[in-house]
């Protein structure tokens, strides 16, 4: 009645249009409250657990599983010479290519020689004195001897060629010292190589006057080339965890702690030749907060030339029982990491685990997992706990040639 009051005083045109605004909002409100309803249902369903979630899972296994230690190292020279001058003089001639490699006992300079001749022919001449001077003693102790027996001559005159006859041979043995080192002398102006190896710069050009008193004397460089020594630091921090994981038994080193070494280029290729951990320096060096280690290496072919960069890794140790899983599977939490682990019924839930080092295109886990554990590889960004998943197991990835080159990578100077 109300409504007929109402449109009563509302035209008949206007009356149908206010209709057929009010059927169709209240067909909207109705759409929405049946929307409502369905959808609510849904995830009641889902909740449920009636649908799950497919995932693919890695079971946990431990084994021993070799690592290595990877570090930026520096070639050096097991043993480089200064070559210098050894008398003052004129250099006259550079005999090698710089360089180049050379031969023990290969001239490189050569000094000139005429200077010292005539000092060696000097001291010849003075020893030929010296040498008629004994001669003529000896012959006047012999007359003299047996007229002293004879008491034809005095005691005193005995003395006297007796002590000229012991002068003239100290002279004589004088004057051959002197001849030595005109010869030794003269043989210090061939400047010869005392090693193999490869040859630096000429640091003194042809007609230099070389001062064995001055920086003047040194001429250049031999580096002996193999074997070759690579250096590297391990740094304070490395050396405690290493100990420490050694100590828990997390890494067992090898036999007599010999550990081998590999050696990589600058190019990424594989030195053909494996050297071996040789010396490590138990002094700390505070400057840079490291210790030096050294691995001796053969380099026949001389691809290593000293102060070159390469990286080294250090092999022979085995981390026993190691667990391994994907590096995909391991998530990052405000808490720290963990791995979703398939438990009874098919529903999964989260677990922290402490990582460990990485391994080609895994992680070692130290704790929070054990034999037998199925951990979710792919599929878990959409997990919850509790979730109930559809188990398929992880395929293998092909392992590319840097990952599995890059074993236990532990490098300090930028992965």
């Amino acid at each position: 009645m109300r409504y007929a009051l109402f449109f009563g005083y509302v035209p008949a045109l206007h009356r149908s249009r206010l209709w057929r605004r009010l059927f169709a909002t209240t067909l909207a409100v109705f759409m929405v409250i049946v929307g409502y309803g369905c959808g609510k249902k849904e995830a009641t369903r889902s909740e449920g657990g009636k649908h799950s979630v497919e995932v693919t899972v890695v079971t946990v296994t431990p084994g021993d599983t070799p690592v290595s230690f990877e570090y930026v190292a520096q070639v050096q020279s097991s043993r480089q010479v200064n070559i210098q001058a050894r008398v003052s003089g004129f250099l006259d001639k550079r005999l090698y290519t710089e360089g180049a490699l050379v031969k023990v006992g290969q001239t490189l300079f050569l000094m000139d020689q005429k200077p010292f001749k005539a000092q060696l022919n000097q001291a010849k001449a003075a020893l030929a004195r010296q040498a008629a001077a004994l001669e003529v003693a000896r012959k006047n102790l012999a007359r003299v001897k047996p007229l002293a027996a004879a008491n034809a001559l005095s005691q005193r005159e005995l003395d006297d060629a007796t002590g000229q006859f012991l002068s003239a041979s100290a002279s004589v043995e004088q004057a051959k010292a002197v001849v030595d080192q005109a010869a030794l002398d003269l043989s210090y102006t061939v400047i010869k190589s005392p090693v193999n190896g490869i040859t630096s710069f000429a640091q003194q050009q042809e007609g230099a006057y070389l001062n064995v008193n001055q920086s003047t004397s040194q001429l250049t460089t031999v580096a002996v080339t193999s074997p070759s020594y690579v250096n590297f630091s391990l740094s304070e921090n490395d050396r405690l965890k290493h100990n420490e994981e050694v100590q828990k038994g997390l890494l067992r080193e090898p036999r007599d702690k010999k550990y081998s070494a590999e050696i990589v280029l600058a190019d990424g290729s594989i030195f053909p030749h494996t050297g071996q951990v040789t010396f490590a320096n138990p002094m700390f060096n505070p400057q840079t907060g490291t210790f030096l280690v050294r691995v001796t290496v053969d380099n026949p072919q001389n691809w290593l030339r000293p102060n070159e960069f390469v990286r080294v890794r250090i092999r022979g140790a085995v981390r026993p029982n190691g667990v391994l899983i994907p590096q995909r599977a391991v998530q990052q939490a405000a808490k720290g990491h963990f791995v979703w682990v398939v438990a009874k019924e098919s529903k999964v839930e989260p677990r922290p685990v402490t990582l460990g080092e990485a391994y080609k295109n895994d992680w070692f886990i130290n704790e929070g997992l054990r034999a037998g554990d199925r951990v979710v590889v792919d599929g878990a960004l959409t997990l919850r706990s509790g979730t109930v998943v559809k188990v398929a197991p992880a395929a293998e990835k092909p392992e590319t040639p840097e990952a599995g080159a890059a074993e236990r990578n532990s490098a300090k100077s930028g992965k």
